[in-house]
């Protein structure tokens, strides 16, 4: 048997109509920038949030960056991260020209260490970037207690987390800002990049879209040092297809998980997905943890099984950011999740059938 990773094409073989009919609307109108589904899909999308404003950008990269920015951070500042986590987290304080200072994880949940972010906090902290890993929400409300205590603004990193809650509030909510990635394998996945920033802020509001548009506030006038990263109107309106069913694809998702988990627990070397209490987790990864995972991995791939590893290098091992002068041995959890951490195949479309086959052959091997 053949068990892809993630299957974009089943997917796409279930709402392909409505692709082809909201593609059609769009050629027709020929409105390829900022155009009326970048208008409706950012209303929908806030709606979907919570919140009340959301502004489209071309990545979720850009929309941590432009978040940051809008804020005031640069040359000077510092902004806590974790220390697990794609590197894109970091690269969007670096761009600022302020440090990332990272932190090191929780063991259960992979999201950021709640225990240990006071002590990196310093005269020069000026935000907290959470990061929802793998489709979990992290502690939010001891994030934002700490924030108020030490005066710092929070922006979520939801890249992972499309719908996910905590306490039964949307991700992205919680923050200044909230950073969302539509990279195509994400739950709410564009046929290209896309990303989205979600805000109850105004002030924030206003700044991002000027930011977004070249700092633009009317044809050829120009009042801040702006950006080109705009949503196109096509991916906003594949998004806005895909975004009808994105609770039922979490859903399926985390039925997925649950029979995973059953499963799963009856073998003893491996430590199946934690989730948190007061989170809905939507398994953007199932992520199981377990020794030898190098010989796992290619037991599973002879037997027809693609698996993926997020993340295999920490933040602070990696070349980009020797100039901060981590070393081995800094972030113990970090470094620890990294050999241990598989995810297994995971998507919507994923078949009892194939979640058996995958289980049956880790107990041949395990």
């Amino acid at each position: 048997m053949k068990v892809p990773f993630i299957d974009l094409r089943a997917q796409y073989k279930e709402i392909q109509k409505d692709f082809s009919r909201v593609i059609k609307d769009v050629l027709k109108r020929r409105d390829f920038i900022l155009g009326l589904d970048v208008k409706l899909f950012e209303k929908e999308f806030a709606h979907y949030c919570g919140v009340k404003f959301a502004i489209g950008l071309n990545s979720g990269t850009d929309a941590l960056f432009l978040s940051l920015v809008s804020c005031g951070i640069g040359k000077g500042d510092e902004v806590i991260v974790p220390v697990f986590t794609f590197i894109a987290t970091a690269l969007a304080v670096s761009h600022t020209g302020a440090r990332p200072v990272f932190v090191d994880v929780d063991e259960q949940t992979y999201n950021i260490d709640v225990n240990k972010i006071e002590k990196a906090i310093t005269k020069r902290t000026k935000a907290i970037i959470p990061v929802h890993l793998y489709g979990q929400a992290a502690d939010m409300n001891a994030i934002l207690k700490i924030a108020k205590k030490c005066k710092l603004k929070v922006i979520e990193d939801a890249a992972q987390a499309h719908g996910a809650e905590y306490q039964n509030k949307k991700v992205g909510s919680f923050g200044i800002t909230g950073c969302f990635s539509f990279y195509p394998t994400k739950n709410l996945g564009a046929f290209g990049d896309g990303g989205m920033v979600v805000t109850n802020d105004k002030k924030v509001y206003n700044n991002l879209l000027l930011l977004r548009d070249c700092g633009r506030k009317r044809r050829y006038e120009h009042i801040v040092k702006g950006y080109n990263s705009r949503l196109d109107t096509l991916q906003a309106a594949i998004l806005r297809v895909k975004l009808k069913r994105l609770d039922k694809w979490n859903r399926l998702r985390r039925k997925n998980a649950f029979f995973y988990n059953t499963l799963l627990k009856k073998i003893d070397r491996i430590i199946t997905p934690f989730e948190a209490r007061d989170c809905l987790h939507v398994y953007h990864q199932y992520v199981v943890r377990l020794k030898n995972r190098d010989r796992v991995i290619d037991i599973l791939k002879k037997n027809g099984i693609d698996t993926s590893v997020y993340y295999p290098i920490p933040l602070h091992l990696q070349a980009a950011y020797k100039d901060l002068g981590y070393k081995k041995g800094d972030f113990k959890i970090a470094e620890k999740l990294s050999e241990e951490i598989l995810s297994l195949p995971m998507h919507p479309h994923l078949k009892k059938d194939e979640i058996e086959y995958i289980v049956a052959v880790l107990k041949r091997y395990l």
